[in-house]
């Protein structure tokens, strides 16, 4: 154990050195980053590429591992709630935030220009819903459909427990074999995590430029600080609570993870490392790994939540609207709940702002101001996102560990 997490120790200070120098490369050499792009676009496609038979296979082998309906559904409504809560306590901290220190004036919303905002497509719980169902498993496998992944997995899983038991052993000692190997090959894959970072870091910087976050400085200040309070403070909180472990040294142990969501700014492409690292060094089980980050990756969506809960209520301010109590009360629940399901579809924070300003009777052009500085916001997210599922595994894996004696 202390050899692997010595081993990580190692890849984080070159990771944290990558940053570094990716940030001055992008803003002394911006030419240059522009142009190496394509080092991390293959970095990033590498790890996608594990993605999808990770999730299958890693999800199978949880659910046949668990050996019966009942455990399955103690961990599966362990693992909902759990996620229920971290995203609620994340919305509330952005709404506490907004209306402690409220941001955002009509004068900033003069004069914008809003012809993307409206091409954004309409959504609807049926179509939300319908998208869950594979109809076609293969062409769900080949778009990297992860809910419908994730739910015909989760049926085939459960449809194999009732096999007979050389048949359902030889299902899972194939299907484990399989999660091996491609965990092995996302080892490979962590080593170039540094040169990947530096080369994705360098080309936001020198694409997206300082002077659009100095534009929107206090907007960027408050996600920011929200996504840390609630990463820093409420996170270790609620693992010290349930998971009644140190919650700072065990993240510090599974660092790498949140950082390379942060880099790449994806869960998807974060997954197999996250599976690796809080296995090796997180001490987590692996079936318990399996079945909840798959899930997480798919469904857990507390910094994109925090994020939407502050953009909309700044743009309700831009638009000089005050909400009241009741109507930020419904935008908590609202956001708490698309959460949880809008993640199966393409571009889900913009689906989700639209659904919620359309239902607050707010204008949907106004995403057009904030699109500038989203895609820095969206590596701070997804890093909140990545770490609210390394908690939640940890506290799921404590607590069967606490059961276990007693059945």
């Amino acid at each position: 154990m202390i050899q692997k997490i010595k081993k990580y120790s190692t890849v984080n200070r070159l990771v944290l050195l990558g940053i570094v120098l990716g940030v001055l490369f992008g803003v002394f050499f911006p030419q240059a980053a522009l142009k190496q792009k394509i080092i991390g676009e293959m970095f990033i496609s590498f790890l996608k590429m594990l993605v999808v038979p990770l999730v299958f296979s890693s999800i199978y082998v949880s659910i046949v591992g668990l050996g019966s309906l009942h455990t399955l559904k103690s961990i599966g409504l362990r693992t909902i709630a759990l996620y229920i809560l971290t995203t609620a306590l994340a919305v509330f901290t952005a709404i506490l935030a907004m209306n402690m220190i409220p941001i955002g004036d009509a004068v900033s919303a003069q004069g914008l220009e809003y012809a993307k905002a409206s091409e954004v497509a309409s959504f609807s719980f049926g179509s939300m819903i319908l998208s869950f169902i594979p109809t076609n498993i293969f062409h769900a496998l080949s778009n990297g459909s992860m809910m419908q992944i994730i739910v015909f997995s989760a049926l085939f899983g459960i449809a194999s427990l009732h096999l007979k038991e050389e048949r359902k052993q030889l299902m899972l000692d194939f299907f484990t074999a399989a999660t091996n190997a491609i965990l092995t090959m996302a080892e490979w894959i962590i080593k170039l995590t540094p040169i990947g970072v530096f080369s994705l870091i360098s080309y936001v910087v020198a694409e997206q430029g300082v002077e659009v976050i100095l534009g929107l400085w206090k907007y960027v200040l408050m996600v920011i600080s929200v996504l840390l309070i609630h990463a820093l403070i409420t996170l270790p909180a609620v693992l010290a609570f349930f998971g009644r472990v140190n919650p700072f040294r065990y993240l510090s142990d599974i660092r790498e993870a949140p950082i390379m969501a942060f880099s790449t700014a994806s869960s998807t492409a974060t997954l197999p490392v996250s599976m690796r690292v809080v296995e090796e060094v997180g001490g987590v089980d692996k079936k318990n790994a399996s079945f909840v980050l798959p899930l997480g990756a798919t469904v857990s969506m507390d910094g994109t939540a925090a994020y939407l809960s502050i953009a909309v209520l700044y743009i309700s301010h831009l638009a000089g609207v005050d909400l009241s109590f009741t109507d930020q009360l419904w935008l908590g629940v609202t956001v708490v709940a698309l959460s949880v399901g809008v993640a199966a579809l393409p571009s889900a924070s913009l689906v989700m702002m639209v659904v919620i300003l359309n239902q607050l009777g707010l204008a949907v052009e106004y995403i057009a101001l904030i699109v500038a500085v989203d895609r820095i916001l969206d590596m701070a997210r997804t890093s909140v996102n990545v770490t609210s599922d390394i908690v939640v595994v940890k506290i799921v894996d404590q607590l069967q560990k606490i059961k276990k004696p007693s059945v």
